[in-house]
């Protein structure tokens, strides 16, 4: 995608051959900055502690941090003990064990002595991968926003509205987005478009992160409160919702930002299709229940007791907003029952979210 003009994405090779450059995602929208990472300490750091975030964007980022580990030791102890260390880094999206689990499946069966190229050359594809994924997601709902579109008598004056939560663009992708796909593809189709953004509290990425990746394409957008989504269905204001997903079960239960499960409560109520993207390297069909099986991450309270902005004269802040000694709670997901999701929308076209839809998808595949 592009900023002030310039071909960018969130992830790339250093020129040097050894080492990442990713955008540091915590000091957006004040400020654009690039960090380097060149050892698997530093990719590590930098999931653990959302300089990347976004479960497409940890997985491509994993691969290279492995394919690093690789260059001092790779044996089948280090393949393994680095794959499982890097995995801690964060434990709900599934994405980041899908990339970590295919490089070790991948480099198992190679002779030692050529694993750690393999290893660099394997996470390229990954990433160029996901630039094609997210691309076809995009591909395969722009009709779905095109067909809602046609029936919402959208055109001059009355542009097709959206609702989003958190950030599934390309900012969470190698390129794209995965929410965001259709989103842009529609906009550079001339499909009359506006996108209500999410806050989504409390490390507020529907503000920081979506508001600032729509404002540099062009796409009309207004940032909204998280809890302003149910009162603009009730009054007709919202045509569809589109989130992303870090981990989708089985049965299509589908585990997001927090915040997610409320939002498709309120579609449901009002009637409004609640679409998912979901690349198919989110589907983990070893789970069922999403209640019972996925691990939540709880993140610091800090997060919802302090807030980070930047002041009129420019300097970036932190402040407290709640008093001192406050305890706070900080789940990062909720999941949504599959009975809420209208479709799912993946590189391989759009799919119900139930079992046996999801099973011969991937059999398909296969």
């Amino acid at each position: 995608m592009k900023v002030q003009g310039q071909l960018l994405r969130p992830l790339r090779e250093a020129a040097s051959g050894d080492a990442v450059v990713v955008i540091d995602q915590r000091l957006l929208p004040h400020r654009l900055a690039f960090e380097t990472l060149a050892t698997p300490q530093a990719v590590h750091h930098a999931i653990r502690e959302m300089v990347v975030r976004g479960a497409p964007l940890i997985g491509a980022t994993a691969a290279y941090g492995l394919a690093l580990a690789l260059r001092a030791d790779a044996s089948d102890g280090a393949v393994e003990a680095q794959a499982e260390w890097l995995k801690g880094a964060r434990p709900t999206a599934v994405n980041l064990a899908w990339a970590l689990d295919r490089m070790a499946r991948h480099l198992r069966a190679l002779p030692v002595a050529a694993r750690a190229a393999a290893a660099w050359a394997l996470a390229g594809v990954i990433a160029e991968e996901d630039v094609e994924v997210n691309r076809r997601i995009g591909e395969h709902g722009l009709p779905l926003l095109r067909d809602i579109a046609a029936r919402r008598g959208v055109g001059p004056g009355r542009p097709l509205n959206v609702l989003t939560h958190c950030n599934a663009g390309w900012l969470a992708t190698v390129d794209w987005g995965t929410a965001t796909s259709p989103l842009y593809q529609a906009h550079e189709a001339g499909l009359p478009l506006h996108v209500w953004v999410d806050e989504t509290r409390p490390r507020n990425q529907g503000a920081s992160l979506t508001a600032w990746e729509l404002g540099q394409a062009g796409v009309p957008h207004t940032l909204v409160a998280d809890n302003a989504g149910g009162h603009l269905m009730q009054h007709g204001q919202v045509d569809l919702v589109i989130v992303g997903c870090d981990r989708v079960t089985a049965r299509g239960d589908v585990c997001n930002k927090i915040g997610t499960y409320l939002k498709a409560l309120a579609a449901h109520d009002n009637g409004v299709p609640f679409f998912v993207a979901m690349p198919t390297s989110t589907l983990d069909l070893a789970v069922a229940d999403g209640l019972a099986e996925i691990p939540i991450e709880e993140r610091r309270g800090r997060e919802v007791t302090h807030l980070a902005g930047r002041t009129e004269a420019g300097e970036v802040v932190e402040v407290a907003i709640a008093p001192p000694g406050t305890q706070a709670a900080n789940p990062a997901f909720d999941v949504t029952p599959a009975r809420l999701v209208s479709a799912l929308l993946t590189e391989r076209g759009v799919v119900p979210a139930d079992e046996s839809a999801l099973r011969a998808l991937m059999a398909d595949a296969a």
